[in-house]
């Protein structure tokens, strides 16, 4: 993302292994206080994966962009990334939350990006293309999700910039 995007200033506030009420509750700290002009909102595997429900996470999504719009700053919706480990349930729970979240995104207006389909295996897109551990993508993965995360900006900023009619 900061190689295609050097203009862009990109501040990293992710923690790994944190669920989405321990984002929510750093939020205002974290990114709130940054003032940023977007976002990027990934949260949700680490509560499946400790076996919490989808509404458990939405229940904190749903506050985390909405306090971002209030200050101005733009969410980007991103998808629950699958795990190798993931069992049939975790995996139903977790399509259950990204339909959920690209739902949301849609009625808020704000950006969603498909961050699962861009680390998935094509043959199998409740595992990783790649990973070092099962968990977390491989670098591959990572570079991307930054691409799709950066289109997903693109999209957004020159969606702005066009003149409302």
């Amino acid at each position: 993302m900061m190689q295609a995007h050097p203009e862009w200033t990109v501040l990293n506030r992710g923690v790994n292994g944190e669920r989405s009420d321990e984002i929510r509750t750093r939020f205002a700290r974290d990114v709130l206080e940054a003032r940023p002009d977007y976002v990027i909102v990934l949260a949700g595997v680490n509560d499946i994966f400790q076996g919490l429900l989808p509404e458990a996470v939405e229940r904190n999504l749903g506050p985390i962009y909405a306090e971002a719009i209030d200050a101005g700053i733009v969410p980007v919706a991103g998808s629950v990334l699958p795990y190798d480990a993931a069992t049939e349930r975790a995996n139903l729970a977790m399509h259950e939350l990204n339909h959920w979240i690209e739902s949301f995104a849609r009625i808020l207006s704000i950006p969603f990006c498909d961050t699962r389909a861009a680390v998935a295996d094509p043959r199998d897109g409740d595992r990783l293309r790649g990973s070092p551990d099962g968990l977390h993508p491989d670098v591959d993965g990572y570079r991307r999700m930054g691409e799709a995360l950066a289109q997903s900006i693109e999209g957004a900023v020159e969606a702005r910039s066009k003149p409302r009619r």
